[in-house]
């Protein structure tokens, strides 16, 4: 066995952002973390159900049922790893990526925000996803309904790349009303995730690639959140890695920029208006 194979028997059992296996994988090899489990080199008793998958669990089928999916299966060592993940608590074992690989490299903008937006906050979303890729960034988001949407078929009409980072298998188009959406970013962009083929998106792995999204990215943009939301998570994950946030402010009755307007208050996000005010701020805190 090799590292490549031991990544994907511990990817294929261990769900993403699991801070105490990603630390020790990162901390020494997959290889290693792999023969101390089976060897019971850790806690045999409270790790007994891992330790019977990965035992029954063939490299082997883990990598031809993602290349079956039309995916690649990408890990530390190869070439179009995205370096910024390893800046996470609990950088990814690997990530399976749809469509073009190399987009991972470039500088990017996470455009984030409500699922239920204005016809402002689509048009922001759209603006200034065309407004970065005319400066030659890629555009990162969700790929769900809303601000997401927006943002990436800004990119796409402005014909930039755009990365979707989902929350289930590469092979389930989620949300199903996306299906030709995906199908158009992974011509120039990427589909990315750390879920398996046929996993289905459970709220917690949300959570989980909402770090995924702020990690790939360059600075994270609210566009539109509500007081509670999701893309707030982005948004305290971008800060964590000390990489920009930035929110769009709306009208203060609105409860859809309340998130925006949380953030801005409590001096998480810089307010920004202009894809130019977005930019400047970029470049002085970069």
């Amino acid at each position: 066995m090799n590292e490549l194979e031991a990544r994907a028997i511990l990817f294929c059992a261990i769900e993403g952002g699991h801070s105490f296996w990603s630390q020790e994988i990162y901390g020494s090899s997959a290889l290693q973390v792999y023969g101390k489990l089976v060897s019971g080199g850790y806690d045999t008793i409270k790790y007994a159900q891992l330790i019977t998958d990965i035992s029954s669990t063939s490299a082997d089928q883990i990598l031809t049922s993602i290349h079956n999916h039309g995916a690649q299966f990408i890990v530390p060592e190869d070439v179009h790893w995205p370096l910024k993940v390893e800046d996470l608590a609990a950088p990814p074992i690997a990530l399976i990526v749809k469509g073009n690989p190399e987009s991972l490299q470039s500088d990017s903008l996470a455009i984030v925000g409500t699922r239920n937006p204005t016809n402002y906050g689509a048009r922001i979303a759209g603006d200034f996803a065309a407004g970065f890729v005319d400066r030659a960034w890629s555009i990162v988001s969700g790929g769900a309904y809303g601000i997401d949407s927006f943002a990436h078929k800004g990119a796409l009409i402005a014909e930039g790349t755009t990365i979707a980072v989902i929350a289930c298998g590469i092979d389930l188009n989620y949300p199903a009303g996306n299906a030709r959406l995906f199908a158009e970013i992974c011509e120039s962009g990427a589909l990315v995730t750390e879920v398996m083929p046929g996993h289905k998106a459970l709220p917690h792995r949300f959570l989980t690639r909402n770090r995924l999204i702020a990690a790939i990215s360059d600075a994270t943009l609210v566009v539109e959140a509500a007081f509670r939301s999701g893309s707030l998570r982005t948004a305290r994950d971008a800060a964590e890695l000390m990489r920009p946030v930035m929110a769009i402010p709306g009208p203060i009755n609105s409860p859809t920029s309340e998130g925006c307007h949380r953030l801005i208050g409590e001096r998480a996000a810089e307010i920004v208006t202009s894809v130019a005010d977005a930019v400047e701020f970029i470049g002085i805190n970069q």
